[in-house]
């Protein structure tokens, strides 16, 4: 039997970043979700179950920190990444109170996506 792939919610208002992101995840094997906005990513998660998550910070209309509250309340399972341009990002005491950690804040760009694609797989593995 074989096991279930991984599918990881992708959020990113940049495009171009987005698509790459995409066609990385894809070839690494994740069953891979889209959104531009974290309207368009709270809509996905109310449609689909997702294993983790990649969320940008600076996103038009709610934050990536609205994105990963609201994203908690809905699917608790879910494990984050937070992939920002911000290099002075400061994990807010909401996000750690849910156990999101400074290790899983990546500056973008992340110049090693195979890095970022097995720090996924640790998260999901516990």
């Amino acid at each position: 039997m074989k096991n279930k792939p991984i599918t990881i919610l992708l959020v990113d208002d940049e495009k171009s970043l987005l698509n790459n992101l995409a066609r990385f995840f894809e070839d690494e094997g994740y069953n891979v979700l889209t959104a531009n906005n974290g309207e368009e990513a709270l809509d996905i998660l109310a449609r689909h179950q997702v294993d983790g998550a990649i969320v940008d910070m600076r996103l038009p209309g709610i934050d990536g920190n609205e994105v990963i509250l609201q994203a908690h309340r809905l699917q608790p399972t879910i494990k984050f990444i937070i992939h920002t341009g911000s290099t002075n990002y400061l994990l807010p005491t909401t996000l750690r109170d849910l156990g999101v950690v400074e290790e899983q804040v990546h500056i973008k760009p992340v110049a090693d996506l195979v890095k970022l694609s097995e720090h996924i797989k640790q998260l999901l593995q516990g």
